[in-house]
């Protein structure tokens, strides 16, 4: 979805929208593609050419109170991807004044490439959020199932903030309800969900687990902090459109500025994701987690993660690279560089 341009394919899913995983089809798919023997189907397939923007646009819309979205300035930068096609029809005849950037669909990417965790990607919709003014900036990967929010600064909010702000709205509406979250995601999120009266539920990194965990708790909503939100009422989806709506919501609703309805969820510092190139992956986390022993409570839930009273790590392998990749929040920011350097001279060794 976020893949530099000459990359192509097709996102699968079963019923439901249930994720096509290595352990629910897909390694299946690959052995067959890979080997000779390509059994012919017992009856031809058919196909149906289908137009449905104006009912996924009605969906959309019936997940919020769109009126609170009138007097809204909006900046989009849909890197050229879906969103170009799909965000102005979402917002049209909605009282919300679109700067709209990049939206024609161009898989070259001409202007940057649609990833938007890239800061890079983000400095066409940052100096327009600057010289419009607007009240916020949105930034969506190829397919639009990611957005990631500058605020009416220009400044990039943390995907894990906006996750927050999200499960407040959810949980507004549904008092005691049950949210996801990945395990790299920032600590206020978890911290938003209880004191709002949910229950958290933390799951592995990946959009197929994230997925199963909301289906098997009955999660209303699930935050990743790669700027993927998935609803259960959008089938326990991941989309940028929905979560982008959510939060122009939430933003009218409160009556101020992004940087106001973040401020009370931006408690923590957080190193970024950092990779590494190892030898021996797991020799690299056993140096870590035997030095870190007795310093804060051990989960192995996806890779490492040792948590403290002020900072946590995470420590977790690439499913595809030779690669550990690293996540630290703390308190402050020498508190987070304190712990980020010692695991990464742990790492190096």
């Amino acid at each position: 979805s976020h893949n530099p341009a000459g990359y192509n394919g097709l996102k699968l899913c079963r019923a439901g929208a249930a994720p096509v995983a290595h352990d629910t089809g897909l390694s299946v798919i690959r052995d067959r593609a890979l080997g000779d023997d390509h059994p012919q189907a017992a009856a031809p397939g058919g196909h149906r050419e289908l137009d449905l923007t104006d009912a996924y646009v009605a969906h959309a819309r019936a997940l919020v109170d769109t009126r609170a979205l009138a007097g809204l300035r909006v900046a989009v930068d849909a890197g050229n991807g879906m969103a170009g096609m799909i965000i102005p029809r979402v917002l049209d005849g909605l009282g919300v004044d679109l700067w709209g950037l990049h939206l024609e669909l161009d898989g070259t990417f001409p202007h940057h490439p649609a990833d938007p965790l890239d800061a890079a990607n983000l400095a066409d919709l940052q100096a327009q959020v600057r010289a419009a003014p607007v009240d916020v900036g949105l930034a969506f990967d190829g397919d639009a199932d990611r957005v990631v929010c500058v605020d009416e600064h220009g400044r990039v909010v943390a995907p894990s903030l906006i996750g927050a702000i999200i499960a407040e709205r959810v949980l507004s509406r549904r008092p005691g309800a049950t949210v996801a979250h990945n395990a790299i995601c920032s600590r206020t999120v978890a911290e938003t969900i209880e004191r709002c009266g949910g229950t958290a539920v933390c799951t592995p990194v990946g959009h197929s687990l994230i997925k199963a965990a909301m289906r098997d708790t009955g999660a209303l909503f699930g935050a990743e902090h790669s700027g993927h939100y998935y609803f259960h009422e959008h089938f326990d989806a991941d989309s940028g459109v929905v979560a982008t709506l959510v939060l122009l919501e939430a933003l009218g609703r409160a009556g101020g500025s992004v940087s106001a309805l973040v401020a009370p969820v931006d408690r923590y510092v957080a190193s970024g994701e950092i990779n590494r190139g190892v030898v021996d992956p797991d020799a690299a986390m056993q140096r870590v987690a035997t030095a870190f022993a007795g310093q804060g409570a051990i989960d192995r839930l996806d890779g490492l993660t040792v948590s403290a009273t002020r900072w946590w790590l995470n420590l977790r392998r690439s499913n595809t690279e030779p690669l550990l990749r690293l996540n630290v929040e703390g308190d402050d920011a020498d508190t987070m560089a304190s712990v980020r350097d010692r695991v990464l001279a742990l790492v190096d060794t």
